[in-house]
């Protein structure tokens, strides 16, 4: 009787499940003090961070953030933190909005700013807005922290949903301490599971929201009085409020991007700062 010889057959290899992750960035940005202008000896950016120094206007350097891929996507980690030295002067903005958008990676977007401004120095942080896609899940964190003489002036400003589309879930958290002590600290939630959001104590319909920041130790002995921009040719509406300290903050809400930056212009003529 002859046997057969047996047949090894090769095992399927096991599926491997690819698991996606999210864009890992930061930018990092050293301001200066050198005869009577600012320097910028530290530039450095990844992912979607691009920097570009504009032209100085005076002794204040004047800088750009260009984004280089579209981010932030759910899962992504960026970060930004940016040290402004003694007596130094810097103006940062950005060429375009940021668009916090679905994505495959698990979990929210994080997006950490980190501000420290010293002795006698001065920041001027104003971003384009960022824009909450449908279907988005960003968390933005803020910290900034002055010395007892230094100088703020910063902008926020929040699109919820693109033309046409429902609003991401966006949750921002804004810490100053001034002197070690806290100034101010605000949190915001709005879009989907954020309770009242949309209702009349929050947005009462209105897609766009922002705020202006501007804290100067000249505020200590003649702060601004209180007021509410009623008077604007725009459906939007707003409130600038003294805090108990050397600040003034602009609240604004408004249906569109539009009509939220003519707001803040508003705000920053009305407080002197527009040429700034």
């Amino acid at each position: 009787m002859t046997t057969a010889p047996s047949v090894r057959r090769a095992s399927r290899p096991a599926t491997v499940e690819h698991v996606p992750y999210g864009v890992t960035a930061a930018a990092r940005i050293t301001a200066e003090a050198a005869d009577g202008a600012t320097d910028l000896p530290v530039l450095h950016g990844d992912g979607p961070f691009a920097l570009r120094r504009l032209r100085a206007r005076g002794g204040q350097a004047r800088l750009c953030f260009l984004n280089t891929m579209s981010a932030p996507h759910n899962g992504d980690r960026l970060r930004i933190e940016a040290d402004v030295g003694p007596e130094a002067d810097l103006h940062v903005s950005s060429a375009a909005a940021t668009v916090a958008l679905p994505g495959r990676a698990p979990g929210h977007a994080a997006y950490d700013v980190t501000l420290r401004v010293a002795r006698s120095a001065r920041l001027h942080w104003l971003p384009e807005p960022v824009i909450s896609a449908a279907g988005s899940d960003l968390r933005q964190r803020i910290r900034v922290e002055l010395a007892p003489t230094a100088r703020l002036v910063l902008g926020e400003q929040q699109i919820l949903g693109r033309a046409h589309e429902q609003s991401g879930r966006l949750t921002s958290r804004l810490t100053v301490r001034l002197g070690g002590r806290t100034l101010l600290d605000q949190h915001t939630a709005y879009g989907p599971g954020a309770p009242g959001w949309d209702g009349p104590a929050v947005l009462a319909g209105n897609r766009a929201a922002g705020q202006l920041l501007v804290i100067d130790p000249a505020y200590h002995d003649h702060p601004p009085a209180p007021r509410l921009l009623d008077d604007l040719p725009t459906a939007g509406h707003g409130v600038i409020t003294p805090l108990p300290g050397p600040g003034v903050l602009l609240t604004a809400v408004a249906p569109d991007a539009g009509s939220l930056r003519q707001c803040m212009d508003a705000a920053l003529r009305n407080l002197g700062l527009h040429d700034q």
